[in-house]
């Protein structure tokens, strides 16, 4: 009678092998299209091009490609591409940090909604007619700079040009910050009231409140969010092609020129090389980012 009833429990609470299989089998039929897509667009072109970035001119299986990577042009090009992610992210997430408190502590709900519908689009311009803009506005004879001019400010008296590494730096500012806005606000939405009132119940100062808690809590994703600009920027193209003419060495530019055929000798698939170096790279930044998002959340929820 025991053995009976230890039986029936087992089998309620497990259930069948059928069972498992179905509920799995009618989870993955909807997803099938997705993978399929994912597969043919992303992971197989991916798998291409991290076999071919180990093949000579030949097709032989060769590190040449790797080697060439290490040396100049495309040493430098990587160097500039990390500096400039990293410039961009520490200039862009201060002041994004700093907004996106302000708006989400002291704005209404009305106006979170503007600045978040905002920063969305903002977050997603780019490419040439974002260069365009910049050119038509802050370029040697730009309106903006007419204006300013006009105010006694000539913002190229000195070593300043739009077609700079600085000037980079200021035209990824527009959709940096306000990607910076986007994923740092629920952040600080998710510092509560509440524990700001029981440390000012044990006698505590809004510093100490930020101090100890606030800071300790937002620094994960910070951090988070730092990383995630710093692989927007170092993978960004067709801004840094449209503003820089050639005259800067970016990795994403290098890609572009070995692309579009200007190859020189042994070097057919060192474009690819370069690819699997970004993918690298961008990983490095990115699995951090997911990790930290992933624990912050616990408290964010």
């Amino acid at each position: 009678m025991t053995s009976t009833t230890h039986n029936d429990v087992v089998t309620k609470g497990v259930p069948s092998r059928g069972t498992l299989g179905r509920h799995n089998l009618s989870v993955a039929i909807p997803l099938l299209p997705v993978m399929i897509f994912l597969g043919f667009f992303f992971f197989f072109p991916m798998a291409m091009v991290f076999i071919d970035s180990f093949k000579s001119n030949e097709g032989h299986w060769s590190l040449i490609n790797m080697t060439t990577i290490l040396n100049n042009p495309y040493r430098m090009a990587f160097i500039n591409s990390i500096k400039l992610g990293v410039v961009s992210a520490v200039t862009a997430s201060i002041p994004g940090a700093f907004i996106a408190y302000v708006i989400e502590r002291k704005g209404s709900q009305s106006l979170r909604r503007l600045v978040t519908s905002l920063s969305g689009v903002l977050a997603n311009t780019g490419g040439v007619p974002l260069a365009f803009m910049f050119v038509a506005a802050f370029g040697a004879e730009g309106s903006a700079v007419m204006i300013l001019k006009k105010l006694g400010w000539n913002i190229y008296a000195g070593h300043f040009t739009l077609f700079s590494f600085t000037g980079i730096v200021v035209v990824y500012l527009y959709f940096q910050i306000p990607l910076m806005i986007i994923v740092f606000s629920p952040a600080i939405h998710g510092i509560r009231k509440e524990w700001r009132d029981a440390c000012e119940n044990l006698g505590a100062t809004p510093i100490q409140f930020w101090r100890f808690v606030g800071l300790p809590l937002l620094l994960p994703s910070f951090a988070a969010s730092f990383l995630l600009l710093f692989a927007s920027a170092f993978a960004a193209y067709a801004t840094a092609r449209a503003m820089t003419v050639g005259n800067i060495a970016l990795v994403p530019l290098q890609i572009g020129n070995l692309v579009d055929g200007n190859v020189q000798v042994n070097q057919a698939n060192a474009g690819k090389a370069l690819a699997v170096g970004m993918v690298i790279i961008s990983a490095i930044a990115m699995i951090p980012y997911l990790v930290i998002q992933k624990r912050a959340r616990r408290w964010q929820t």
